[in-house]
């Protein structure tokens, strides 16, 4: 969660239960919104990666408040959001007449980079 002035504000969460195939379309719909409609985007989504990526988005901004007292809420925007696919827990899956198959539960990491909109225009 380190701050440099090229990136902007950073939150990371990982080892997140769920497939990235699932949770990019719902990534995509906030990538470069301002944080306040992403917010309100995520709340009235029904999905489960909708809840984590609130969590993360919300971290990184509560990071670039802690940070920077100057900012207010409505100045910043989710300028990058990556979901990178994690390692596969893998479980026996059995089937009939003896046999298994190998079921794959795949893992995600969420990476959010929420800037100032003012360096936006820059």
């Amino acid at each position: 969660m380190a701050n440099t002035e090229k990136s902007g504000y950073k939150a990371v969460t990982k080892y997140l239960i769920v497939s990235p195939f699932k949770i990019r379309p719902v990534a995509d719909l906030i990538r470069r919104k301002p944080y306040t409609e992403a917010v309100s985007i995520l709340e009235n989504m029904p999905h489960k990666g909708a809840r984590l990526i609130r969590k993360t988005v919300v971290s990184a901004a509560s990071n670039a408040l802690n940070q920077n007292k100057q900012l207010e809420e409505d100045m910043l925007y989710v300028k990058e959001i990556m979901i990178d696919e994690g390692p596969r827990m893998k479980r026996v899956w059995f089937r009939a007449r003896g046999r298994a198959d190998m079921l794959l539960k795949r893992l995600c990491h969420i990476t959010v980079v929420i800037d100032e909109t003012a360096k936006a225009g820059k």
